[in-house]
Parts: C-alpha cells; structure tokens; sequence
C-alpha cells in the first residue's frame, strides 16, 4: 500500500531522541546519517537534522525541534538517484520521486501545495536529501538500494521475471555481452558499479535507456561497414 510522505514524530529517548521503529514486525535501523537538510517539493531545505534508514522507511528528523520530523516507506519511493548537477539542484543531494497514492495529487503537485506556507505532505511528491558532507553520496545511495530490495513491488514483480530496474552509465552498455559468451540479447547486471538511479517499480525507463542505446550503436556498425565497403573500391 502506498503511504505517501508523511510526519514523524514517534522518538524515544532524551533531548532530541532516536525514532520509534516496528520492531514487532521486524524492522531494524540500518543506517543514521547526521548533518542532513532535507527539501520537500519546491521549498527550501530545513536546517540539518538526522536521516535514519530503516529496513523499512526512510526517517528523517529535526535536531532542532522535536516535533518535526518526516518518514517515507520504501514502498513509497518509486525512484532516488545521486544528483550532482548544479542546473538540477544547487546542493548535491539523493533526489527521490515519492508516489501519493493519488494520480490527480500527482498532477497537480508543484504549485498551491508546495508554494502556499501550509505544507501539504499528501501532494509532494519530490524529496532531497542533503548531506553537509557531499561524499558520503554514494554511500547513501548504495543503502537505500539495499533497503529498496528488502521492500519490492509485489505488483510488478509478479508482472515478469525482472527484479531489479537499473538505469546504467553509458560506458557500462557499451559492453558488448557476446565478448562475455552470452546470447545475443542484452543482460543487465544486477549489481552495477556505478548505478546512477534506481527505480522501484516501472521498467519503462530503464528499457528505454537501453533500447536507444542498442538503436544508436546499430547506427554507428552500419556507417562502419559502409566506410568500408567503399575504401575497397578505391
């Protein structure tokens, strides 16, 4: 069931406090990162507070106020990638898309919700997640992969066979897998070393990626064999 972004305030302990997790139901903290600002939507990020990842949700709370504080299921998040690319986003961040639950939410989402000064946490559908220390980027990505295969889609997987929606770097589908002995079909690795996303759900994109990748490389063997073809008559 798709939850959506909602407000966290289960924390136990003195001052600050850690957060409440399922442990009945087996839920175990898998990672806690301090120093993290986080970004709904359009708004501006809040002051640094601690990001804990779970085997089940992503938590995120204030150092500041103890009242304020977010969460979001794995099963919510449908896609987080490492963005660096300052026209993106100024910060480096893990950006994530969030699924509501709500189609029309969805496409609405963007302007009065995030704009207005009442934040309306079933409309965002966009959340950053800002270290103060930019390289521990990778590291965070790689957990919330891990994290995400502990929650798959049950929908889709029972759809096909794939398990895993990796979008690659272009140097990795360069490889050609006949020179690994495989069919002439493309595999993708399960486990690739510089995944750039990762998306728990559609498989459209990664398809996409790949087949106008397959396209372009066709392209480029045919202007190949033709340069050659025509240096023989010379």
């Amino acid at each position: 069931m798709v939850g959506g972004l909602r407000l966290f305030t289960e924390r136990a302990g003195e001052g600050i406090g850690e957060p409440v997790l399922d442990a009945v139901n087996g839920e175990e903290l898998v990672h806690v990162q301090p120093q993290v600002s986080i970004a709904l939507g359009n708004r501006p990020p809040f002051s640094p507070g601690t990001l804990y990842v779970s085997t089940k949700q992503v938590v995120w709370l204030s150092d500041v106020e103890r009242e304020k504080g977010f969460a979001v299921d794995f099963l919510s998040i449908s896609l987080h990638a490492v963005s660096r690319d300052p026209e993106a986003y100024p910060s480096p961040c893990i950006y994530t898309q969030i699924e509501t639950g709500d189609e029309e939410d969805e496409e609405s989402e963007g302007s009065d919700s995030e704009s207005s000064d009442t934040l309306d946490l079933s409309k965002i559908t966009e959340m950053r997640l800002i270290p103060s220390d930019p390289t521990q980027l990778d590291m965070l990505f790689e957990i919330f992969c891990e994290c995400a295969e502990l929650n798959p889609d049950l929908e889709q997987d029972g759809e096909g066979e794939e398990e895993h929606n990796w979008i690659f770097s272009a140097d990795q589908m360069d490889r050609d897998p006949t020179e690994r002995g495989e069919d002439s079909e493309w595999h993708l690795s399960q486990n690739p070393p510089n995944p750039i996303g990762y998306s728990n759900g559609d498989h459209d994109l990664t398809r996409n990626v790949v087949e106008l990748h397959i396209n372009d490389q066709r392209f480029e063997d045919a202007e190949e064999m033709e340069r050659d073809t025509n240096g023989g008559h010379d």
